[in-house]
């Protein structure tokens, strides 16, 4: 019922099929990694995605440098959302998200978030609240705050440092549970 594109994806012919195929389907996607360095070489517009860049594919999607991004994160998100439809939420200290004309701020989160593999949890948690939810950017507005706390949770009893992205798992079921 919702699709996650672009984790461990790669960027070879394959890949541009499935992220093709992808763009056909009405059902709800999160697309995130290598699917939104493909997305950039295309003209593919959906009202009905969620793209979860990260500052560096920030760049790449608006095709300027990371300076840019980070000088200017309010307009870069609201920007990529307007470019490509759907909902942005462009990653980061004080994660942002966007429908195009209005932008969020996400305030959990903590710098122990900077590890590998913490965006694919984001990607899932995304996935698995616009199943229970209607709304796309309430469901990614959720999810970026689940996510955050969850390792502010962590971080709270153990320390920013050494936090993994599967250490989310446990606090993020609670967290849940509590919506």
């Amino acid at each position: 019922k919702v699709i996650i594109v672009g984790p461990g994806l790669g960027q070879d012919g394959w890949a541009r099929q499935l992220l093709s195929l992808v763009v056909k389907q009405e059902k709800p996607c999160v697309l995130d990694a290598d699917a939104l360095a493909l997305l950039s070489q295309t003209s593919h517009y959906k009202n009905n995605w969620i793209l979860s860049p990260h500052p560096g594919e920030a760049a790449i999607l608006l095709d300027c440098d990371i300076e840019s991004i980070e000088a200017d994160r309010y307009g870069a998100v609201r920007k990529i959302a307007q470019k490509y439809g759907g909902i942005c939420l462009l990653k980061g200290a004080g994660s942002l998200v966007s429908n195009g004309s209005e932008v969020w701020v996400n305030t959990s989160g903590n710098p122990g978030m900077a590890t590998g593999g913490m965006g694919d949890v984001l990607s899932g948690i995304i996935a698995a609240l616009v199943l229970q939810m209607p709304d796309l950017l309430a469901a990614t507005r959720l999810a970026a705050f689940i996510h955050g706390h969850a390792a502010d949770i962590i971080e709270a009893r153990n320390g920013e440092r050494g936090i993994l992205a599967s250490d989310l798992f446990v606090e993020v079921q609670k967290l849940v549970n509590r919506v």
